[in-house]
């Protein structure tokens, strides 16, 4: 049985997928009258829904400010590594052979990189790899971690905003992204979960090094 969604929820949801998609940054103002016009919501329902986002780590109540897009710190880096290697790596462990429904999501967040990265639209290939790997954590097939997994990489993409460079930094994940890929389609688990602790842990000291310098 499929629950409905709340005004409430579904708010939280498309302003999760902005954040995803990097069309909101750290340190954005969310303005409540602003949100109530473009939602047609109450201020109640807004409240909740940037609530929510607050509680999923993706917005912080600043005083005299409001409600923001959180800035993450170093930290939240380590933690959120913690969280992909535990659900990253136990989602290869326990795959079998890929069924069509996986095989096509992913095969599809690799060829919408691939385009983002022709188009040098770099902002959409970090936002189409960390799809990638929410379809890996998928093979769980887990509706729990899937949310879970969603609001991890949300915070991932806050991260990933730092960057400098956004093209130095998201160049060398897509060929990873193909190699885990092909290992999994192939069915080779041992080598998939060696590409895939590798990735995580240049992808933790790249983005750790974000946070290296004022």
């Amino acid at each position: 049985m499929t629950l409905s969604l709340s005004l409430a929820d579904q708010i939280a949801l498309e302003l999760r997928a902005d954040i995803m998609g990097g069309r909101l940054l750290p340190g954005v103002a969310l303005v409540e009258v602003d949100l109530v016009k473009r939602y047609n919501a109450s201020r109640n329902t807004i409240r909740e829904a940037l609530h929510r986002l607050g509680q999923e780590g993706l917005t912080r109540y600043v005083r005299n400010k409001g409600v923001m897009v959180r800035r993450v710190a170093r930290d939240d880096v380590r933690d959120l590594f913690v969280v992909r290697r535990t659900l990253e790596l136990q989602a290869i462990a326990q795959s079998g052979t890929l069924t069509g429904d996986h095989d096509v999501r992913m095969q599809n967040a690799i060829d919408a990189t691939t385009l983002a990265r022709e188009r040098e639209d770099w902002r959409a290939v970090a936002t189409h790899s960390l799809v990638f790997h929410q379809h890996v954590v998928g093979l769980m097939r887990s509706p729990l971690f899937d949310e879970f997994f969603a609001q991890v990489i949300a915070q991932l993409r806050l991260v990933f905003c730092a960057a400098p460079d956004e093209q130095r930094f998201q160049s060398p994940w897509l060929e990873r992204d193909r190699e885990i890929y092909t290992l999994l389609a192939q069915g080779n688990k041992p080598a998939a979960q060696e590409a895939m602790s590798l990735y995580l842990h240049d992808s933790e000291q790249l983005s750790l090094a974000l946070f290296d310098y004022p």
